[in-house]
C-alpha cells in the first residue's frame, strides 16, 4: 500500500520517481492514489458527491466510473459559471435589492471565493477523470 512521501526526504523524492506515479496538487485528498487498493471506489464516492444525488443512483453512472466522472466536469462546468455570474453582477443587482454596502462587499468576497474553490475542484475532477481513463484503458488492453 503505497504510503505519503515527504517531500522534505531527498531519498522519498527519489522512491517518487521510481516508484510511485506522482499526484498533482490538484488530487482531492478523499481519492486514494491510482493503482492502490479500492482507488477507484475511493474516486467514485467522491465523484458521487459533486453531482445531484438522482445522478448518483443512475445504473450507467454507477457502472461506468468514467461516465460519472463525465457528468461531475459538466456539473462543476455549470457550477463555476453560476458563481461567476453572480459574481460579475452583484456590484450592479445587489444595491437594487436594498442590501447594505457591507453585506454586498461580504457576498462578493463570498462569490470570488466560490468560484476560487470551484475551479480547484475542477481541476481536481479532470486529474480524477484522466486517471480513470488511463484505469479503464488498462483494463481492456
Amino acid at each position: 500500500m503505497p504510503h505519503t512521501l515527504s517531500r522534505r526526504d531527498p531519498e522519498a523524492k527519489t522512491m517518487a520517481l521510481t516508484t510511485y506515479s506522482p499526484i498533482s496538487s490538484d488530487w482531492p485528498c478523499q481519492v486514494k492514489t491510482p493503482g492502490s487498493y479500492d482507488w477507484e471506489r475511493s474516486a467514485v464516492k467522491w465523484l458521487r458527491e459533486l453531482v445531484p444525488a438522482r445522478y448518483a443512483s443512475y445504473p450507467a453512472l454507477i457502472r461506468h466510473p468514467v461516465l460519472l466522472a463525465r457528468h461531475a466536469q459538466i456539473q462543476v462546468q455549470q457550477e463555476v459559471r453560476v458563481a461567476r455570474t453572480a459574481l460579475q453582477t452583484a456590484r450592479s443587482e445587489l444595491p437594487r435589492l436594498g442590501l447594505p454596502e457591507s453585506v454586498i462587499e461580504h457576498t462578493i468576497r463570498l462569490y470570488a471565493a466560490e468560484v476560487m474553490q470551484l475551479q480547484h475542484i475542477a481541476r481536481s475532477v479532470r486529474a480524477v477523470t484522466q486517471a480513470l481513463v488511463g484505469n479503464s484503458a488498462s483494463r481492456t488492453h
